[in-house]
């Protein structure tokens, strides 16, 4: 847990770990009222992982932000484009980035990640935010040749290994006032590459909740990422830039922290 004070404490006596079944409002509330000084502080700088265990969905949203969907040449969409990304992608917010063999276009993709924390099916948008538990950061690392040149849907260039960085922190949803007033960007080697505002979504955080529980049921500790600005690799003009291994991206959204990942190239194995 991060203290008001900034000091991260340790929870273990208390919870071993933040779970789907944690993640009910009254678990949530009972975390909100421990006294931060009463437990111990973290020593030194450990490795943070996913914030939350026991993801079982990760649900993504495409084209979500009427700007990004102009620089890929595409229409605003008319309903929101959904696709999944595989649960073994799952990798910690400062881990390094590993490029599939054979990668090409490897891309970068800052994004609001929405957690559910109450099961929602065919729920109603004014209704939705009652079933998301809080919000995190989260790369939607894409390997765009996979994506878009190889045939079938998106999901072979979504779901390889270390393709969803996602924290450093699970913010509950009482912590964020807005979640569509939340400024967002991303830097490669020290670059800005994508600067922007929840505001500007197609569809909200609400509708998207909505919406995607009329095709599935959501189950607490089910992350939804719900889009990117512009700014990514592809759209990038004269000349497409993708990540290549020695890369470092630091990416971050306004209230919910920052990530760093170094790119390296996989083994394959």
């Amino acid at each position: 847990m991060l203290g008001p004070d900034g000091v991260m404490r340790d929870l273990s006596d208390r919870l071993p770990d933040l779970t789907p079944e944690q993640l009910a409002p009254d678990a949530l509330r009972r975390l909100s009222g421990l006294d931060c000084s009463t437990l111990p502080a973290v020593a030194g700088q450990p490795r943070l992982g996913v914030p939350v265990a026991g993801i079982r969905k990760f649900i993504a949203v495409g084209f979500n932000y009427a700007d990004h969907a102009a620089e890929a040449g595409l229409p605003v969409p008319q309903e929101p484009v959904l696709f999944t990304k595989a649960i073994s992608c799952l990798n910690g917010p400062n881990d390094a980035v590993l490029l599939p063999r054979g990668s090409r276009k490897s891309d970068w993709e800052v994004e609001l990640g929405v957690v559910i924390g109450t099961r929602a099916r065919y729920v109603d948008q004014a209704d939705a935010l009652k079933h998301v538990a809080g919000y995190c950061v989260v790369n939607d690392i894409s390997e765009r040749e996979y994506q878009l040149e190889r045939g079938g849907t998106w999901d072979k260039g979504k779901g390889c290994d270390t393709f969803g960085p996602v924290g450093p922190w699970l913010v509950t949803a009482d912590e964020v006032a807005d979640p569509q007033n939340l400024q967002l960007w991303l830097e490669l080697n020290g670059q800005r590459r994508q600067s922007g505002n929840t505001r500007t979504m197609i569809f909200g955080v609400a509708a998207l909740v909505a919406y995607i529980s009329r095709f599935m049921t959501l189950e607490p500790g089910d992350l939804i990422t719900t889009g990117t600005p512009p700014g990514v690799g592809m759209g990038i003009k004269p000349a497409p830039v993708y990540l290549q291994a020695g890369d470092q991206m630091r990416l971050g959204i306004e209230g919910l922290g920052e990530q760093t990942q170094r790119v390296v190239a996989g083994s394959g194995n």
